[in-house]
C-alpha cells in the first residue's frame, strides 16, 4: 500500500507559514508573563514601570489572551485535513502517518514540557487523537461542534460552581504537584510568589525538578479553565476550514471573511474588554467559582474566539494584495520552522529569567518583556530566513519528519 509522503516545498501553503509565524509572536509575548512571573506590586526598578505595566498588561489581557494559541489550533486542524486532503487525491491512507506525527509530537512535547511546563506540543498531541475519528463529520457538523464546544466553558463553569465535585480531575492534578513539591523539592509552594522565589535561587537540576511538578499544576490548570473544549473545538473549524478548501476560494468567499471581521470586532472587542477588566480586578473570584468568574468566562467565550477569527480574516484579505503578500511574508520563515522556533523561545525565557540563567523572575514587567519579545521575534526572523537559505526544515521539522516518515529527510537544499 501507498504511503503518505512528505509535503515539498513548492506544495507549502505559504500563507499558512505566516499565520503560523504571527502566531508564534503573539504565544511568545503571552508566554513571557509565565517566564517573568510578573506580579503586579508597588515594587519598582529598572524594568518594572507599575502604572505603564499595568495598562499594558491590561491590553494583553483584551488583544492577546487566548487569541494566539485559538489561532495555532486553527491551524492545527487545517493543517491535519489537508494532509488527509492530499492522501485522498492520490488514494492513499493518511491516517496511519498522522498517528505516528501525532506519537511524535507527543513524544518531543513531553521533552519539553520537561523544560517549560507551559508547553502546548503535549497538549495538542493529545487532542490530536481525539479529533481523528470526529473528522468524518460534515463540514456543517463541525463548525456546529467546534462552536459548542468553544462555548461549552459558560456551561461548565457554571455547573462547576453549584457542583464542586465536577472540579476533582483540576483538584487532584493540583494536589499531586503539591506532594511531588514535598518529595522532589522539600517545599510547600502555597502562592506564585514562592515558587517564583525558589526559582529565582534554583540551579538547573532544581528547576527541571520543579518541572515535574509544575506538569501537574499545569494539566490542573488546563482542566481547572476549560481548555480542552475550546482547543478542541478551533481543532475541528480548522478541519472544516481545511478541508472544504476555503482559503483557495477567496473571492467567493470575501462576504464570509467581512462577515468574520465584522463579528470579531463588534462583538468580539466589548467582550475582551469585559475579559480584560475581570482578568485585572476579579481574577481571584475566577479562581473561587464566584458569580464574576462566570461572567469573565462568558467574556472569554464570546470574545477570545471571534476575535482570533476576526485576525484571521484580516490576514486572509490583506494577503491578497501584492503589497499584503510582501509586508505579510516577514512572518513566514518563522512560521515555516514554527517548532524549532517555539523551542528557541522557550531556551531565551528560561535563560533570562530562571535564576540558573540571568535571574529576571519578577524584575521585567509587561512593557519590557513586550518589548523584549518583538526584539527576539525579529532575530528570529533573521535566523529564520538564513536558515531556510541552506536547509529545508528546521532542526526540529526535520528531525519530526523524518521519525514520521521513517526515513531521513534531505536536510540541506
Amino acid at each position: 500500500m501507498s504511503t503518505l509522503s512528505p509535503v515539498r516545498s513548492a506544495e507549502r501553503e505559504a500563507f499558512m507559514d505566516v499565520l503560523r509565524g504571527f502566531a508564534v509572536l503573539g504565544i511568545f509575548i503571552a508566554n513571557l508573563n509565565g517566564f517573568s512571573w510578573y506580579q503586579e506590586s508597588p515594587a519598582t526598578g529598572p524594568f518594572l514601570l507599575p502604572e505603564a505595566d499595568h495598562k499594558m498588561l491590561f491590553l494583553h489581557h483584551m488583544f492577546i489572551e487566548g487569541k494566539f494559541y485559538s489561532i495555532f489550533s486553527l491551524l492545527f486542524g487545517w493543517g491535519i485535513a489537508l494532509q488527509f486532503k492530499r492522501a485522498a487525491a492520490n488514494g492513499i491512507n493518511a491516517l496511519p502517518t498522522v498517528r505516528r506525527r501525532l506519537l511524535f509530537m507527543l513524544l518531543f512535547g513531553f521533552i519539553h514540557v520537561m523544560i517549560w511546563p507551559g508547553d502546548i506540543v503535549f497538549f495538542y498531541a493529545l487532542l490530536g487523537f481525539l479529533l481523528l475519528p470526529l473528522r468524518k463529520l460534515s463540514d456543517k457538523t463541525l463548525l456546529i461542534t467546534g462552536i459548542v464546544l468553544v462555548l461549552s466553558p459558560i456551561l461548565l463553569y457554571a455547573a462547576k460552581s453549584h457542583w464542586q465535585w465536577l472540579n476533582a480531575p483540576a483538584g487532584f492534578l493540583f494536589d499531586t504537584g503539591g506532594k511531588l513539591d514535598k518529595h522532589l523539592l522539600n517545599a510547600d509552594f502555597s502562592t506564585d510568589a514562592g515558587i517564583a522565589a525558589y526559582l529565582k535561587e534554583a540551579s538547573w537540576w532544581d528547576a527541571l525538578k520543579a518541572n515535574v511538578s509544575g506538569f501537574f499544576y499545569r494539566y490542573g490548570y488546563l482542566f481547572f479553565v476549560s481548555r480542552v473544549p475550546k482547543v478542541l473545538g478551533m481543532f475541528l473549524i480548522g478541519y472544516a476550514l481545511g478541508r472544504s478548501g476555503f482559503y483557495n476560494n477567496i473571492t467567493k468567499h470575501k462576504k464570509a471573511l467581512y462577515i468574520i471581521i465584522a463579528v470579531g470586532l463588534l462583538v468580539g472587542l466589548p467582550a475582551n474588554y469585559y475579559l480584560a477588566r475581570y482578568m485585572t480586578y476579579y481574577m481571584p473570584d475566577y479562581w473561587m467559582l464566584k458569580q464574576n468568574g462566570l461572567y469573565q468566562t462568558i467574556a472569554y467565550a464570546l470574545g477570545v474566539a471571534p476575535l482570533a477569527m476576526a485576525y484571521v480574516a484580516i490576514f486572509m484579505l490583506a494577503y491578497q494584495s501584492a503589497a499584503g503578500k510582501k509586508i505579510l511574508g516577514v512572518f513566514a520563515p518563522v512560521g515555516k520552522m514554527a517548532f524549532s522556533n517555539y523551542l528557541f523561545q522557550t531556551l531565551v525565557g528560561s535563560v533570562v529569567f530562571l535564576g540558573a540563567g540571568f535571574g529576571y523572575i519578577g524584575e521585567v514587567g509587561p512593557v519590557y518583556y513586550t518589548i523584549f519579545g518583538v526584539l527576539v521575534f525579529i532575530v528570529q526572523v533573521l535566523l529564520s530566513r538564513l536558515w531556510l537559505s541552506y536547509f529545508n526544515y528546521g532542526p526540529v521539522e526535520w528531525l519530526w519528519r523524518s521519525a514520521t516518515y521513517k526515513k531521513w529527510q534531505v536536510m540541506r537544499k
